[in-house]
């Protein structure tokens, strides 16, 4: 049962809060009894000249305060829960970066390259410390820079030392990552550790095995694929021989339907800023991971509370415990 975005671990009990309204109708009952008496019965012109001041409406406020605090305490004997966002203790993560010589053109401030770098950087930065994180780069071939570890300074410096390359293998970087999450030994019961890959590319495989193949080992074998698109289809390179512009269009349809055909998320980003927004959702969502909390204590915490502050102003106004 859900109430309020709370779960209920025995919501069965949640019927005591019956109690609490028939309580309520019976002290207004009584109150509503208590003044037709007095009013019958009491010599009101005396009653005023001697004691001028009377609580009034400040007498029910404890009454009110005691009953919301028995409504809590019954709520929270129901076992409240929620949804927190915990990080993850064990996932592997491979960072797929394309360092083929498309990624030099410009059309992404200063270049697309550099913005990748930088955005990559800040991906890490999100994740759980805990998380192990490799590093792929690929052009022509696909090269393990960093193996799954949680030296994050590593990770930095393999990032800042890519380099570009000539022809792009998304495939094989596929093969690659995949590769390196086998690497990753299972826990001591033997569980092996979620893991995911996230592959960058602004282009189309020229090289090597074709995506289809990668992305049914990793379908096979339960790993997604989460792929970003990044560029705009204006972007180009000069060829260092001819001086000629050589357009580099991304490769949407490619990248999406790896990440389809992996049960993976598909992604475009056009600038450096969107570049960074998907690795910070996509941090969010392998790095950390939604848990059922139980917070009784919180409901009992403050009902105990109300019965203080009840008690407190019975003193205070009536020189009596309620």
């Amino acid at each position: 049962m859900s109430l309020f975005g709370l779960n209920f671990l025995n919501p069965e009990r949640l019927v005591l809060l019956g109690l609490v309204i028939a309580l309520a109708l019976v002290y207004a009952t009584l109150q509503s009894r208590r003044k037709q008496y007095a009013v019958r019965f009491t010599n009101v012109d005396l009653l005023a000249s001697i004691a001028p001041r009377r609580p009034g409406w400040r007498r029910h406020i404890p009454a009110a305060v005691f009953l919301l605090a028995i409504a809590t305490l019954m709520v929270g004997l129901a076992r409240p829960a929620r949804q927190e966002r915990v990080p993850r203790e064990r996932a592997t993560v491979i960072m797929a970066i394309d360092v083929s010589l498309s990624m030099d053109a410009t059309d992404i401030a200063p270049s697309r390259i550099d913005a990748a770098k930088v955005a990559a950087l800040s991906f890490i930065d999100v994740l759980p410390p805990k998380l192990n994180v490799g590093l792929v780069a690929f052009s022509g071939n696909a090269i393990l820079k960093v193996p799954p570890t949680t030296d994050r300074e590593q990770l930095r410096r393999g990032i800042n030392d890519l380099e570009l390359g000539e022809r792009t293998a998304i495939g094989e970087a596929v093969f690659a990552s995949l590769d390196a999450i086998k690497s990753v030994p299972p826990d001591e019961q033997g569980t092996t550790a979620p893991a995911r890959v996230v592959l960058m590319s602004d282009g189309s495989t020229t090289s090597g095995r074709p995506n289809e193949d990668a992305g049914a080992v990793a379908k096979d074998l339960g790993i997604p694929v989460s792929t970003i698109a990044f560029g705009t289809d204006s972007g180009f390179i000069e060829d260092p021989v001819s001086g000629r512009r050589v357009p580099v269009p991304v490769n949407r349809d490619a990248l999406k339907l790896l990440a389809e055909q992996t049960d993976g998320t598909y992604f475009s980003a056009v600038t450096e800023g969107q570049l960074k927004d998907v690795y910070q959702d996509i941090g969010s969502s392998v790095g950390f991971v939604n848990e059922e909390r139980e917070v009784s204590t919180w409901f009992i915490g403050v009902a105990l509370v109300m019965f203080l502050a009840t008690s407190t102003m019975s003193m205070l106004w009536f020189s009596r415990l309620p």
